[in-house]
């Protein structure tokens, strides 16, 4: 398919520096999770982004000396001669795809708490400008300054020799430049602290001598977070960010800009819609002449036209689209728009990271996989064994949509059998909460790639059971049927089921979400601590309930610390006027009262409420499966020779438990599996 011609404007080259990018389509620096622990991961990760036409693929977070450190959190590293060897690998990656390969050189100052190096974290004035509780910093002397500056031109030597192209001096997300930048981290009163001039010098400086020492090989990005959200006791695009652009606006290559912090930078879908950063960075084209480069969780391509015709950047940034779909470039090329795998601001890929763990994603169940799997994320192998069979998926959910895709495509006949009379499953419903409509992005994807596929056939409206089954003539059969609330109180911290839950006011998620109307006030119980409890309490609110949340956590929705939601979702809660009760396991439910007890003391309370809505565990509709599983004899009459449960019937998860469950069953099907084998390839370390 050609190219639509008004998209033509993301397919013009742009000059940087002494090089000049293939596109506009720039991936900016992301963490991964991977580091330089597992360099042939994040090396085929990086270079899946080029393969799919990304003008320029940058790494994560690279630390420029060992006083820097995120341990155990995955950087990446240039501190030596064997550090350039690792990283050559990811650049010549980079470079086999025609994409010019960037790196982002990070001193994080009084955010490197430094645990594995046990360096004295350094920040502009010390005091309680602390890395990390219990140990502060240490106020920067000017040999420290003079060392700093020195490190970021060593290091950026060193990736010159890596092969790097883009050498980044990092001033974003609270880092040690931007610490300078900031009256809230200096105090200084020497010639880099006090006016503004004074306190963007150590970065005025980092660049000069940066371009000084590579400059004519290779560019020199500037990121720079130009407001970090907290009005006047901050930098503001108004005034100090503004200014600093301004100062510095023809110094760098390129400037690469942005809000901070990283949960303001990486804002999810339920707190911050496509392109929300504009409002912030839609002056800085204004005054400078350099290429700019932004974000804003891009997935329309008319939006990114749009982004380009008005002048507010040169390029189109993109961390978390690129993760979801690592070829869309190429498919916006291809004339495939149709075939984007959206981004659903999720954050699923920030949570691994930020649990120092390889990213995933939702959307792309390959993401991470790339080397030790072997995973593509458009490419599959074609069938195998099996290839004249066809196969049965029971359960038009996430896992089961994932599953009969893939099979699809590798050229299995795929029957998709739902007990309902749309696919999608839980999407469907959890989709309709308040702010997760992007989150149908998983439905939708998949039954547009299936509806491409002859080879797929749907039977909706079709509840299968064991019979069905059996008579069915299917010798392969994929259960996907999904999970269901738990009704009887049971979750993380209940392991007994509780008392006068089986009144008619004790509602589930799947209650309310199938129309169930709660009455009077409400009392959410979050035993599940992610996102259901804040995201129904939420709802309740808005519809005018008084609504009061319990929880045995410490905060509201505890795991979306790791999606960098908590805080908003907890301030939200509150500004909407929802009664908060921390740290409280329920007990029982008397009908007109919760009967809540402290988890440190055991003190009993009542909360009062017309209805009770319990979000705690979820149990697996495996029924159908055991039922399989534990008849052989029928099996081998009907001459079954797989049964395999997937996704939530599994074992109950996130969304993107049941998206990478259902990729993994169809690309091993037909596959000689040996289970005492390692399923992927482990990156070790070999001593001699």
């Amino acid at each position: 398919m050609a190219r639509n011609p008004r998209y033509d404007i993301l397919f013009e080259p742009v000059r940087i520096g002494p090089l000049t990018a293939r596109n506009r389509f720039y991936q900016v620096p992301h963490c991964t999770g991977m580091g330089y622990d597992l360099p042939h991961s994040v090396s085929r990760m990086r270079e899946v982004k080029a393969e799919g036409g990304w003008a320029v693929v940058n790494t994560e977070y690279n630390s420029l000396h060992w006083s820097s450190e995120d341990a155990p959190y995955r950087l990446c590293a240039m501190w030596d001669e064997n550090d350039i060897r690792l990283q050559s690998l990811t650049a010549e990656k980079i470079h086999r795809h025609g994409a010019l390969a960037g790196t982002e050189l990070w001193h994080g100052g009084n955010h490197s708490p430094n645990r594995f190096s046990r360096e004295t974290p350094i920040s502009p004035s010390g005091s309680t400008q602390h890395a990390v509780f219990p140990l502060q910093t240490r106020a920067m002397d000017r040999e420290d300054i003079r060392n700093l500056r020195r490190w970021q031109v060593q290091a950026a030597k060193r990736a010159m020799q890596a092969g790097f192209d883009i050498v980044y001096c990092y001033a974003g997300h609270g880092y040690l430049p931007f610490q300078f930048i900031t009256k809230r981290w200096n105090q200084r009163t020497d010639e880099y602290g006090g006016p503004i001039e004074n306190r963007a010098r150590l970065l005025k400086e980092m660049i000069e001598e940066t371009k000084e020492a590579i400059g004519h090989k290779c560019a020199v990005a500037v990121r720079l977070a130009v407001d970090e959200l907290i009005g006047p006791a901050g930098v503001t695009a108004e005034n100090e960010g503004r200014e600093v652009i301004d100062y510095l606006a023809e110094l760098p290559d390129l400037w690469d800009v942005n809000i901070s912090y990283v949960e303001n930078d990486s804002m999810s879908a339920r707190f911050g819609e496509e392109g929300h950063q504009e409002k912030y960075i839609g002056f800085v084209k204004k005054l400078t002449s350099k290429p700019v480069v932004s974000v804003g969780r891009f997935t329309s391509p008319d939006t990114m036209v749009s982004m380009i015709k008005r002048g507010v950047c040169d390029f189109i940034g993109a961390a978390r689209p690129s993760i979801a779909d690592p070829w869309l470039p190429r498919k916006i090329d291809e004339g495939r728009e149709e075939d984007i795998r959206e981004c659903i601001g999720c954050n699923i890929c920030r949570a691994h990271n930020n649990q120092g763990v390889p990213i995933r994603c939702t959307q792309n169940p390959t993401m991470g996989e790339e080397y030790r799997r072997d995973w593509h994320p458009e490419i599959v192998t074609p069938k195998r064994g099996f290839a004249n069979d066809q196969v049965l998926v029971v359960g038009g959910g996430p896992a089961g949509l994932e599953c009969a895709m893939i099979l699809g495509k590798r050229g299995y006949q795929v029957a998709l059998a739902d007990a309902g009379r749309e696919l999608g499953g839980r999407i469907n419903r959890e989709s309709r909460l308040p702010g997760l409509g992007t989150w149908g992005r998983v439905r939708d994807y998949r039954l547009g790639q299936i509806a491409k596929l002859p080879n797929v056939e749907i039977f909706l409206e079709s509840r299968m059971d064991k019979d069905t089954i059996l008579e069915a003539g299917y010798r392969h059969v994929i259960l996907a049927t999904g999970a269901a609330w738990r009704r009887d109180g049971i979750g993380h911290n209940v392991y007994f089921p509780l008392p006068g839950l089986d009144a008619a006011n004790v509602l589930t998620p799947d209650d309310v979400m199938s129309g169930k109307q709660p009455s009077g006030s409400i009392v959410v119980y979050d035993d599940d601590q992610f996102y259901m409890a804040g995201a129904l309490a939420e709802r309740f609110r808005a519809a005018g309930h008084d609504v009061t949340l319990v929880t045995p956590g410490l905060d509201v929705s505890s795991w979306t610390l790791f999606t960098d939601e908590q805080f908003k979702v907890q301030t939200k809660l509150m500004k909407m006027g929802v009664n908060l009760v921390l740290a409280h396991r329920l007990e029982a439910w008397h009908g007109d009262a919760a009967a809540v007890a402290c988890i440190y003391t055991g003190a009993s309370r009542r909360v009062a409420g017309e209805t009770l809505v319990t979000v705690t565990a979820r149990q697996a509709d495996d029924g159908l499966y055991r039922s399989l599983k534990e008849d052989a004899a029928a099996r081998e009459a009907a001459d079954i020779v797989t049964l395999r449960p997937i996704g939530d019937c599994d074992a109950p998860g996130a969304i993107v438990h049941a998206t990478y469950a259902g990729h993994r069953a169809a690309r091993e099907f037909g596959e000689t599996i040996d289970p005492d084998q390692f399923p992927f390839k482990r990156e070790l370390v070999f001593v001699k």
